[in-house]
């Protein structure tokens, strides 16, 4: 009787191993079969551990680029009330020539933006796109203008206590901006490597309240070997507008100005 417990025991096992998705159990010889031979694992090697820690802490990256908007009223903290381009102007008012960091952008940029009440034409603001992007359940509000250069700036604004806070804000030569999940993902040409772009992932880091680049990397854009490499002329490329809940058919975006004439380089 012993080995018919055996044999029962065995087609016991067999059969919970072919529920698992493994073939072979019907095999007269039975047993396991080697699949090869595999790498040997090696882990993490630190080197030069005796190297002393840095005395100076780290800086918290963000911190300076988060901005309450001055003037600016947003109500029930709805940005689809406020008009992106009075938005940036009221920025500039409040950063006269400032040509670098955060707010820094080109004088005739500047100009333009402030004009373009008066002359809508040569607005260089983009129109504006909304996505939950810190997933607090509201729409932030994305705001893009040209610059010379074929220089692309993008800003992002949070609403909060019935006003807007500026929580992203970077100028790059743009190939194109897209939104995936809630990461805004932007596409950079490279001068400095031909034949690589620059592709930075810019997530909401809520310890810093600020959107930060936290995936960065250079991808190549042509293949080696096939002659001279060349980054494609930038472009901005616009996410798809998110709908309006309940009105799925809807866009979001606000009016789209007229395309912008070519400004000198300063």
């Amino acid at each position: 009787m012993r080995p018919r417990g055996r044999k029962v025991a065995a087609g016991v096992l067999c059969a919970l191993v072919l529920g698992g998705g493994l073939a072979g159990c019907g095999r007269s010889e039975g047993g396991l079969e080697s699949a090869g031979p595999t790498p040997t694992a090696v882990g993490p090697v630190r080197l030069w551990p005796d190297l002393p820690p840095a005395t100076n802490p780290p800086v918290d990256y963000g911190e300076s680029d988060t901005q309450r908007v001055p003037g600016i009223d947003v109500p029930d903290n709805d940005v689809h009330s406020v008009d992106a381009v009075a938005v940036v102007a009221a920025e500039v008012r409040a950063h006269p020539g400032t040509y670098s960091g955060a707010d820094g952008m080109y004088e005739q940029t500047a100009r333009a933006i402030l004009a373009c009440g008066t002359a809508p034409a040569a607005c260089p603001v983009m129109r504006p796109y909304y996505r939950d992007l810190t997933g607090n359940g509201r729409d932030e509000l994305i705001v893009g203008f040209r610059m010379p250069d074929q220089q692309v700036g993008v800003r992002v604004y949070l609403a909060e206590n019935g006003g807007l806070t500026r929580v992203m804000s970077t100028v790059d030569q743009v190939i194109s901006v897209e939104l995936a999940g809630r990461d805004l993902i932007m596409r950079v040409g490279s001068a400095g490597i031909p034949g690589y772009e620059y592709r930075t992932a810019w997530s909401w880091d809520e310890q810093q309240h600020s959107m930060l680049p936290t995936r960065d990397e250079i991808v190549r854009v042509k293949p080696a070997g096939t002659g001279p490499s060349t980054v494609p002329a930038p472009r901005l490329v616009s996410p798809a507008p998110t709908p309006t809940p309940g009105s799925p058919d809807r866009p979001t975006e606000g009016p789209a100005p007229a395309p912008v004439p070519a400004e000198p380089s300063p």
